[in-house]
């Protein structure tokens, strides 16, 4: 039988026993498969992007206000399912290996509850494209590609559940499989029904939603047969019998993640919410605000993997009584995040047209998207430090004060400013000249995300100072 901690340091092994290079190595032999799989997830979204960009403009637009809405929700749903995490993970350095089925069976049964609220929400939030100057090819391809996907949403639940279980064991390499297998079954199923290959029909944009229905349920179901057959799951497999759920272990689940579903959503949703704010100013508008988005995600998926790695790394070192321990690898993390945010900024701000021309055809759409992953290249070190310093924050079980400061930061000022800087509303007697459009937005999230990693960093101080002194997890 496999010893799921047989990896883990012994207790109360703090910096004196490992040194920053050997945490380092620690943090990435965790994080590397995460950062493989999480590439994997945003490239479904990629390859949507891209294959309806060379479908059609319309297309494009239609992928790019749907994607808008399906981004926000997904993440939103990331954040409510990520309490299984840290419950796992503290168990796991603790050794008390025999609670975590029981945790993992409640978190299912919170994922499927949360996965059919998501659904009808879907749904619902496809109306809103009736009530924006759109036009009709491109209503159409947003709205069915909005409805179509919302019949994922329970398995993302479930899947996310299964991910953080599978992750706080330090089983990490199944997850990337699983993704990368999902990522070249949407390529397959993009291509066929996109351009309408063979039998197949030629469904444009909504080709992309049903590749997407079908590579999320195959994650899902693909993973859990990895588990139920892999030796690393076995003394900790949790679907050995029926168990109802338990109203106090749901309100445990639910008081950790409720928070950092917020959190999610309060970033995920400053970003998203851009493509249905500069609809009016055109589907070109719109198109390359999405190229950017959908680049800068890509790049978002090195530092979410070390955070989601971290999160693991200091839960375990609580659940073993050892905040010193903890603290060390929290900040050994949050190094690693700023060190990579200094070269993506980098990378991004030379490549910025050679990424645009990769996802279009269009002279004007290029130009204008090089010019947004310009901005973006700016804002790379703050986005990299907020979601490790989040995720090392998380380890501690604390989610109430980041969803603070995230509210505050992208709710609180950057939508507000990138409206006055974007729209520049006539009735604001500080307003722009003229409406800077989706540039107006992403120089707010410049500052949005600027004030919520100053934020984080302070409260992981506080954090983790505290911890050392109680010599002991509250």
């Amino acid at each position: 039988m496999t010893d799921p901690a047989a990896s883990l340091p012994s207790p109360h092994a703090g910096p004196s026993r490992a040194n920053t290079r050997t945490e380092l190595a620690a943090l990435w032999t965790l994080a590397w498969p995460i950062l493989v799989g999480q590439l994997a997830n945003v490239g479904v979204s990629v390859v949507d992007v891209a294959m309806a960009g060379h479908a059609s403009a319309h297309d494009l637009a239609g992928i790019s206000l749907g994607v808008s809405i399906w981004n926000i929700i997904i993440i939103t749903l990331m954040g409510l399912m990520m309490s299984v995490a840290p419950m796992v993970a503290h168990h796991v350095g603790a050794r008390e290996f025999t609670l975590v089925p029981h945790l993992v069976r409640q978190g299912m049964w919170k994922a499927l509850g949360v996965g059919v609220a998501a659904l009808a929400l879907a749904q619902l939030s496809a109306l809103v494209f009736d009530h924006m100057d759109l036009e009709p090819h491109v209503h159409a391809v947003a709205t069915g590609f909005v409805q179509i996907t919302s019949f994922a949403l329970p398995a993302f639940a479930c899947y996310r559940v299964l991910y953080a279980y599978s992750a706080s064991l330090n089983q990490t390499k199944p997850l990337m499989v699983m993704s990368v297998a999902a990522l070249l079954l949407n390529i397959v199923v993009n291509w066929l029904l996109v351009f309408g290959v063979g039998p197949f029909p030629r469904l444009g944009g909504l080709g992309c939603a049903w590749a997407t229905l079908v590579c999320v349920w195959f994650n899902l179901l693909g993973l859990l047969v990895w588990m139920r057959v892999a030796p690393a799951y076995r003394s900790t497999w949790p679907f050995t019998h029926w168990e109802s759920p338990h109203p106090e272990k749901l309100a445990a689940l639910w008081k950790l993640g409720f928070p950092i579903g917020v959190t999610y959503f309060a970033e995920t949703s400053a970003f998203g919410l851009i493509a249905l704010l500069i609809a009016g100013f055109g589907s070109r508008e719109v198109a390359a605000h999405q190229i950017a988005l959908n680049f800068t995600s890509l790049v978002f998926m090195v530092p979410l993997s070390l955070g989601i790695a971290l999160l693991t790394r200091v839960g375990q070192s609580l659940g073993a009584g050892d905040p010193v321990a903890a603290k060390f690898r929290a900040w050994v993390g949050v190094k690693a995040g700023l060190a990579f945010g200094l070269l993506s900024a980098i990378g991004i701000a030379a490549g910025a047209h050679q990424i645009a021309w990769a996802y279009t055809n269009d002279a004007h759409v290029a130009a204008l998207a090089a010019t947004l992953l310009w901005l973006a290249a700016v804002f790379q070190m703050s986005d990299s430090a907020q979601v490790v310093i989040s995720s090392a924050i998380r380890g501690y079980k604390v989610t109430r004060s980041p969803m603070v400061i995230h509210l505050a930061a992208f709710w609180g000022l950057s939508l507000p400013l990138g409206c006055v800087l974007g729209l520049a509303p006539q009735w604001l007697p500080l307003r722009p000249v003229q409406a800077m459009g989706a540039q107006g937005f992403w120089i707010a999230l410049v500052v949005g995300l600027t004030v919520a990693a100053v934020g984080l960093l302070l409260l992981l101080h506080r954090v983790t100072q505290a911890h050392v002194r109680a010599g002991s997890v509250p």
